[in-house]
């Protein structure tokens, strides 16, 4: 089993920043993304806590791994002892930094528990009609100064990272390079600590709109289809069976001799 002391810390991600070595983060939904991130030497992974289990850590081996707490509407999370009990939970079962788009005093009760946390800047999906919706942040000087001022409010509470969403690329480069976070970057151009993606976009079979910072590696849609085609073949060929007696052959059926046949029916008032 992987263990805190054969993977990455706190500590070396921040060695990372601070030596100009980009940091590649992917999300992953699935025990076969987080072995294949493992296996392909992915840096970070983020994991929802609705997806994370001790088989999730263990597949993501020694990636560093930010566990999501979930967050609004759909979250079960409400105060900052729920929040800070849930990262407990999942820091037990070897989680390595968590995500939280909570209020500040609840980032502050985490961080002041030395619990690593990550913030959300830019456009922040949970809370964007305060931003004009899904769309760029900080294309102004005035929305800019906004971010930079969020930024440095989760400096002064002790934040270890904040991901940075679609900001223009500039902006995130003078953020990036004057805080002491990781600025993990999605859609915020090459000068983030990070650069983040969605491993359904990665593997080209997202459902519904694919962001413009998305880039595609392979088509896993088109594999997707082809599956599903030769599983309802498959489910037909399965219903013919049963319906002329193909299915069971009988090497699929268990055997009991003519003797014990005999005596079993032997043993009945028929």
């Amino acid at each position: 089993m992987v263990t805190k002391n054969n993977r990455p810390t706190v500590a070396d991600i921040r060695a990372m920043k601070a030596r100009g070595q980009k940091i590649s983060m992917l999300y992953v939904t699935s025990l076969e993304e987080a072995a294949a991130a493992n296996a392909a030497g992915v840096d970070m992974l983020s994991i929802e806590g609705r997806f994370f289990s001790a088989e999730m850590r263990e597949a993501a081996g020694r990636c560093f791994v930010q566990v999501g707490l979930p967050y609004g509407p759909a979250g079960d999370l409400v105060s900052a002892d729920d929040y800070l009990s849930a990262a407990y939970h999942f820091m037990r079962m070897g989680g390595d930094c968590f995500y939280c788009a909570a209020s500040r005093d609840i980032q502050k009760t985490l961080c002041d528990n030395a619990v690593p946390v990550v913030a959300h800047v830019g456009l922040i999906p949970s809370q964007c009609t305060w931003t004009g919706g899904f769309k760029a942040v900080a294309r102004t000087a005035e929305s800019a100064r906004a971010v930079w001022d969020h930024v440095k409010r989760l400096e002064a509470i002790g934040c270890f990272g904040a991901e940075l969403e679609v900001v223009p690329d500039r902006i995130a480069e003078l953020i990036t390079r004057n805080t002491p976070m990781i600025m993990l970057g999605m859609g915020a151009g090459p000068h983030a600590d990070a650069q983040y993606q969605f491993s359904e976009d990665v593997l080209g079979h997202t459902a519904g709109h694919r962001p413009r910072h998305a880039k595609t590696y392979r088509n896993f849609a088109a594999e997707f289809e082809r599956l599903q085609r030769e599983r309802i073949a498959a489910y037909r060929e399965f219903i013919a069976d049963v319906r002329t007696g193909a299915y069971p052959e009988p090497q699929h059926v268990v055997s009991i001799t003519d003797e014990e046949l005999s005596a079993f029916r032997a043993s009945l008032d028929l």
